[in-house]
């Protein structure tokens, strides 16, 4: 079962002396201030236990935040998902800070002595993070020092070292080779540097199992101006891959990045908002002309081709299934009473591995009932399993790796009778996903643009939720990918091939949560009847399960939207159906029956 029972590294009892212990070590040293950010060296959303240094520190274990730590106060920064689940996870010793509303530059001017020293791990920090914090940090001193967390961290676990896999080229849709010669011809300097996994995954078309959930392989990687690369991993790592990688990809041991990073000559391109800050300090000291842009690989792995993205319907047909068979199970199961959100996940994940065809989950499964529901990135541990009670939602958010996709999708369900505020809530919910479904945008228009679309029903009740409305999603790879998104702060044009999550929510601490989620794929806008020619963009689906009707309120809905729910509601019967045994087709039908 792919269901692991959640053990935090650190605990709120044992967050005082953890506390205790790095500031006796920065005392030693002469810090004033120390930063724990929830990151490792090569800067992907999620890290392996041996680089899981703040939960350790702190006890909090959400996807996003950091740490500060001086002699009198240790403020941890989380932003607005993980608001509730912080002060149920950290110490009293610890300081919650809201982010980005306060940024951590302000917030240590207030805190640091004057003339305070603040050092931080180069290796943890990208070139852009650090080069902001001396730019706001004037007549503070900012040192780079070896990890003081790791130094008073007696157990740390070792790091990964299952081997690298061959990803094939009947799911990549292109060859490495082709790959590198196409990035290679574009790179306007001698030589890149590649530090996110991911990137260095879809280039090489190598995937590995470093990262719980996440196929990637953890590695450093330069990318040459004539197409060749040397990659950077860890010892045999890459030893069953070499046939795959063929001569011009070079495999050297981890430990000699640096040494290879100091023989390089001539222009070299960082991306610095992702590449950590001690590679930039140890190219300009070897000589290199340093300029920086964005990592070669992120727009063209963005970009899914043919292949990547029939595998990506074939997996989320398959994955539909699974969520299907839950779903009516759940309706069968939750009358009876009983259930626990732990039985609901091992319940849902034991759909997904009945496909034959799952690798693993594609993140925590996140079950939250009732109040649970409030806490956007729950994740249900012993301590917190809670029943599944008649009168409340649940909030399922989950999804599959398969070899030929990345699923994710959330549902909401009623359990029992749904009170009018659960409906009118979720309702306004679906509204602004149907809203992002439906719409056609000129190209050039990024996330920001469309993010009001999906909160606009929200906001005419005086209502929000405090995430993004969508993110990348990659192809057997990282569920989170950049650099498209559908948020605020999402300036990247969407363009043709981008998948995306759609995915707004209401959420009434202490009460309940509601989420809805589909994927969908950026695809030429089919052509309308009395347009102008203008060359758009629209959405394609990928997700299909349906939605509960019990929580739809069709008074609040324009024709319109009822008829969009309809339809995807037909087509969802239409995919599904033939896949299905008698009964679960039976229970579908009746959950697709139009409004």
């Amino acid at each position: 079962m792919m269901f692991q029972m959640f053990e935090a590294q650190s605990s709120p009892t044992q967050g005082p002396p953890r506390l205790a212990a790095l500031r006796s070590a920065m005392a030693q040293r002469g810090f004033d201030a120390f930063l724990v950010p929830r990151a490792d060296a090569h800067q992907g959303e999620y890290v392996a236990p041996r680089d899981a240094r703040l939960e350790w520190l702190t006890g909090f274990s959400g996807s996003a935040g950091f740490c500060a730590v001086l002699a009198d106060v240790a403020g941890v920064f989380i932003d607005g998902r993980y608001r509730v689940q912080v002060r149920a996870q950290v110490a009293d010793v610890y300081t919650p800070v809201h982010w980005p509303e306060t940024q951590l530059a302000d917030w240590l001017k207030d805190q640091l002595p004057e003339g305070g020293t603040l050092a931080y791990d180069p290796w943890l920090h990208t070139v852009s993070e650090i080069a902001g914090l001396r730019d706001s940090l004037t007549g503070f001193e900012l040192v780079a020092t070896d990890n003081l967390v790791d130094a008073i961290w007696d157990d740390q676990p070792a790091p990964p070292d299952a081997a690298f896999t061959a990803h094939a080229l009947e799911h990549a849709g292109e060859t490495h080779d082709a790959k590198r010669a196409r990035l290679a011809a574009k790179l306007d300097a001698s030589a890149a540097v590649l530090t996110l996994p991911d990137s260095i995954a879809w280039l090489l078309n190598i995937r590995g199992t470093d990262i719980a959930r996440n196929p990637v392989p953890q590695a450093f990687a330069i990318l040459h101006d004539s197409g060749k690369v040397d990659l950077f991993a860890g010892a045999g790592k890459a030893d069953d891959i070499r046939d795959h990688l063929g001569p011009d990809v070079s495999v050297h041991d981890i430990g000699n990045f640096v040494a290879a990073l100091m023989q390089l000559q001539g222009k070299v391109l960082i991306d610095k908002r992702s590449c950590p800050d001690r590679v930039a300090t140890v190219l300009r000291a070897a000589g290199c002309d340093v300029v920086t842009g964005q990592d070669p690989c992120i727009l063209p792995k963005a970009r899914k081709n043919s292949t990547e993205i029939a595998g990506a319907k074939a997996a989320h047909a398959r994955d539909a299934v699974a969520m299907v068979r839950f779903l009516a199970w759940l309706d069968a199961a939750a009358p009876k009473g009983g259930l626990t959100e732990i039985d609901v996940v091992k319940a849902l994940e034991g759909f997904r591995m009945q496909t034959n065809a799952l690798r693993d989950i594609s993140f925590e499964t996140i079950c939250g009932a009732g109040p649970h529901g409030a806490i956007v990135h729950y994740r249900v541990s012993e301590e917190t399993n809670r029943p599944v009670n008649q009168g409340e939602l649940l909030l399922v958010d989950s999804g599959g790796q398969y070899i030929d996709g990345t699923t994710d999708i959330t549902r909401t369900m009623a359990i029992g009778t749904p009170t009018d505020e659960h409906r009118t809530c979720y309702t306004r919910v679906l509204q602004g996903m149907i809203a992002v479904s439906r719409i056609r945008f000129p190209h050039g228009v990024g996330g920001q643009h469309l993010d009001a679309l999906a909160r606009a029903p929200l906001w005419m009740a005086g209502q929000d939720y405090d995430h993004g409305t969508g993110h990348g999603v990659g192809s057997y790879l990282s569920v989170h990918e950049g650099p498209q998104g559908i948020s605020r702060r999402s300036e990247v044009a969407l363009q043709e091939g981008m998948i995306l999550s759609n995915e707004p929510g209401y959420y009434r601490e202490g009460a309940f949560g509601i989420r809805i989620e589909n994927l969908i794929v950026v695809i030429p806008a089919p052509a309308l009847d009395g347009g102008d020619d203008r060359d758009m963009l629209a959405f394609e689906t990928l997700t299909y399960v349906p939605f509960d009707r019990r929580l739809i309120d069709t008074d609040l809905l324009t024709d319109a939207e009822q008829d969009w729910i309809d339809c995807y509601h037909g087509d969802t019967l239409s995919l599904l159906a033939p896949r299905l045994d008698a009964q679960t087709c039976d229970w579908l039908t009746k959950a697709c029956a139009p409004l």
